[in-house]
C-alpha cells in the first residue's frame, strides 16, 4: 500500500515536472525566442504559473502533507521533520496569494522582459518607466497578501526577499553593509594610486569562445548534462537533475568579460550539480535545494574571483590568450593579471571590480526600498541612480542603459535579490578562509591553482558546502563551515591583501 509520505514525494515530484517545464521555456525566452514571441510567452509562464500556484495551495495537497506529518509522528527523522517544515511554510505563504495576483504577476515578468531588452538597446528609459511601475505595484499588493505568512512582522521588501535570502532583515543588511561602505572607498583610493592596467587586447569573438570552452571543458564540462548559451544578460539555472544550463555574453571593448562571466556562471553550476539530489530526504525534496542566493553567489564568486582572477591562475592562462592572439600585449602574466583585476570604478555592475562591486549593491538595495518602501517615483529613478552612484563611486553614466537599465531584475520585478550578491562576496571569503584552514593553511588555495588542481577545491566545497542545502540558512552554513558568524572582515582581509599585492 502507497504511504502518504509516498504520495506527498509524487506530488512533489509532478510539481518540479511543471517548473522545469517553466523553467525551460524561460530559457529559451532568454536565449533563442524571435521579440514578437513576448506576448504569448507571457501567456504561457502564466497559464504555466496559475497551474503551479493550485498544485501548491488546493486542499488536497494541504490534507497530504498534514497525513504525512502524522503518519511519521514521533518517529520522523531530522531531514524529514526540516522538510515537511519547509514545505508547510510554503504551503502557508503561497495560500496567501490570490491566484490572479500570480497570474498577473506572472504576465508582467514577462512583458517587462521584453520591454527592458527593447528599452535598453534603445537608452529609452521612458519607454520602461510604466512596465516597472506595475510591477512595483503587483509586488507590493504581493508583500501585503504574505505578510500573515511571517512568523514575525517584516517589512514589504523584507517579505519578497525572504524566497531569495531566508530569514534576511534590512537592520542584518545594513550591518554588514556599513564597513563595506566605510572601508571600499578607502581601497578604492589606495587602488587608483597603483600603477594602471595596460590597454585590453582585441580578442576576436570566436578566440573568447574557444577560451570559454577551454575553460569549461578545464573545469569538468560534461556536455551530456550541460548547455552553454548565450543570451542579454549571464545566467545559469538548472532545468533538471541532470539538466544544466548556462549562458554567456561577449560584450564589445571587454575582451575578457566573456571568460569571467563563463568563470561566474560555471560556479553556479558547480554548485547546482553537488547539491543533494540523490537519497530519500533531498529530490524533490526542499532538502535538496540552494540553501540560499547569497550561497549561490558565493559559489561564483568564488570561481570568479578567487580562481579565475588570481595570480595563480593569470600565470596559467596568460599563453592560451596570447596563442589566440599571436602576440602578447600584456608584456607577461603580470600584466595580464592586472588585465583580470582593473580595480577601479566602473558603471556596470556584472564588469565591476571586486572594490566596486558590493557599493553597486549598495546602490541598488537603497533603491529598491526607496521604490517599495518610501514612495520614490519611478521616473525620478534615473536622477537618484546617477546622484547615488556619484556619491558611492564618484562616476556617473553617460545614459541609462549604462545606468538604472543595466540590469534585467527589476524588468521581472525581483525586488529583494540585490543584496544576495554582496552577501555571496562576505560568505565566499570566509568560506575561503576556512578551506584554506582545511587545506594546509595560508597560500593553500594558491598552491592548488597553480598546480592546476582546482579539483581539490572543488572537492572540498562539494564535502563541505554543497551537501547542507536547505537544511540551514545562509548565516547558518557560513558558522557551521567556519565556526563562527557572518561577517565583513574576512572580505576586507582578502581585498586588503590584493591591493598590497606586488603589482
Amino acid at each position: 500500500m502507497t504511504t502518504h509520505l509516498q504520495r506527498l514525494q509524487q506530488h512533489l515530484h509532478q510539481t518540479r515536472l511543471l517548473g522545469s517545464i517553466s523553467s525551460t521555456i524561460y530559457y529559451d525566452q532568454n536565449t533563442s525566442m524571435p521579440a514578437a514571441g513576448a506576448p504569448w510567452r507571457g501567456e504561457q509562464l502564466a497559464l504555466l504559473a496559475g497551474q503551479l500556484h493550485t498544485r501548491q495551495t488546493s486542499s488536497e495537497y494541504a490534507e497530504l502533507l498534514d497525513a504525512a506529518e502524522t503518519e511519521l509522528g514521533a518517529e520522523a527523522t531530522q531531514e524529514q521533520r526540516r522538510n515537511l517544515q519547509l514545505l508547510q511554510l510554503e504551503l502557508k505563504r503561497q495560500r496567501c496569494l490570490d491566484p490572479q495576483l500570480v497570474s498577473a504577476i506572472t504576465q508582467a515578468q514577462s512583458r517587462g522582459n521584453a520591454i527592458w531588452q527593447a528599452a535598453r538597446a534603445r537608452n529609452d528609459f521612458s519607454a520602461f518607466a510604466p512596465a516597472l511601475k506595475e510591477l512595483i505595484e503587483l509586488r507590493r499588493q504581493q508583500a501585503s497578501q504574505l505578510a500573515s505568512a511571517e512568523s514575525i512582522a517584516r517589512s514589504p521588501w523584507e517579505i519578497l526577499a525572504q524566497p531569495f535570502e531566508p530569514d534576511v532583515s534590512k537592520a542584518r543588511l545594513n550591518q554588514l553593509f556599513t564597513p563595506l561602505k566605510r572601508e571600499l572607498p578607502v581601497l578604492l583610493e589606495r587602488a587608483a594610486a597603483r600603477p594602471q592596467s595596460p590597454p585590453s587586447a582585441q580578442l576576436s569573438e570566436n578566440s573568447q569562445n574557444k577560451l570559454c570552452a577551454k575553460l569549461l571543458q578545464s573545469w569538468g564540462y560534461n556536455e551530456s548534462c550541460c548547455q552553454h548559451a548565450r543570451s542579454a544578460h549571464p545566467f545559469s539555472c538548472t532545468l533538471g537533475p541532470q539538466d544544466f544550463r548556462i549562458t554567456t555574453r561577449v560584450v564589445p571593448g571587454q575582451p575578457l568579460s566573456a571568460f569571467l562571466a563563463t568563470a561566474h556562471e560555471w560556479g553556479h553550476s558547480l554548485y547546482e550539480q553537488g547539491l543533494p539530489r540523490s537519497g530519500d530526504h533531498y529530490f524533490p525534496w526542499p532538502l535538496g535545494d540552494a540553501t540560499s542566493m547569497g550561497v549561490h553567489e558565493s559559489q561564483s564568486l568564488f570561481w570568479e574571483c578567487r580562481v579565475a582572477r588570481s595570480k595563480e591562475f593569470a600565470g596559467r592562462w596568460h599563453p592560451h590568450f596570447c596563442a589566440e592572439l599571436g602576440s602578447d600585449p600584456w608584456n607577461g602574466s603580470t600584466g595580464f593579471w592586472r588585465s583580470l583585476n582593473p580595480l577601479q570604478p566602473g558603471l556596470i555592475r556584472v564588469e565591476a571590480d571586486e572594490l566596486s562591486y558590493c557599493l553597486h549593491i549598495v546602490l541598488r538595495f537603497e533603491l529598491e526600498l526607496a521604490l517599495i518602501e518610501q514612495e520614490l517615483p519611478v521616473e525620478e529613478l534615473p536622477q537618484h541612480w546617477n546622484q547615488r552612484l556619484h556619491e558611492l563611486l564618484g562616476i556617473k553614466p553617460a545614459n541609462d542603459s549604462e545606468g538604472c537599465l543595466q540590469d534585467i531584475h527589476w524588468a521581472e520585478g525581483l525586488f529583494g535579490y540585490f543584496p544576495s550578491y554582496a552577501l555571496g562576496h562576505l560568505i565566499s571569503a570566509q568560506l575561503a578562509e576556512a578551506m584554506e584552514n582545511a587545506l594546509g593553511g595560508d597560500g593553500a588555495i594558491a598552491t592548488a591553482i597553480s598546480a592546476g588542481q582546482e579539483s581539490t577545491l572543488l572537492q572540498w566545497l562539494n564535502q563541505n558546502v554543497y551537501p547542507l542545502g536547505r537544511s540551514v540558512n545562509s548565516e547558518e552554513l557560513v558558522e557551521k563551515v567556519s565556526g563562527y558568524p557572518l561577517s565583513a572582515d574576512p572580505f576586507l582581509r582578502y581585498l586588503n591583501q590584493k591591493c598590497g599585492s606586488d603589482v
